[in-house]
């Protein structure tokens, strides 16, 4: 069985993994955002629906993003407080 200094450790080194995907995450999200301000500024004034599809689509992919963030959070708060009572 592993110390609880090394479950620690192991925790630690998991919640670094989940740092960089939070900064994948915000990257991705970022770029999303530039991507709706390409769209808009290259079919600006576009009725078809297919562009407002594509608009819907983007920000619904932006919302997804924000939640899988959202849980990446509250799993880094759950880690901390199983290692704060070992």
């Amino acid at each position: 069985m592993a110390s609880v200094a090394e479950l620690r450790a192991a925790v630690e080194a998991a919640l670094q993994q989940v740092t960089e995907a939070q900064q994948a995450i915000e990257a991705a999200k970022q770029k999303i955002g530039e991507a709706q301000q390409s769209l808009a500024a290259a079919l600006d004034g576009s009725g078809n629906e297919a562009v407002s599809a594509a608009h819907a689509s983007l920000s619904h992919a932006e919302q997804q993003l924000e939640d899988g963030f959202n849980a990446t959070v509250a799993a880094v708060e759950q880690a901390h407080t199983y290692t704060a009572n070992l």
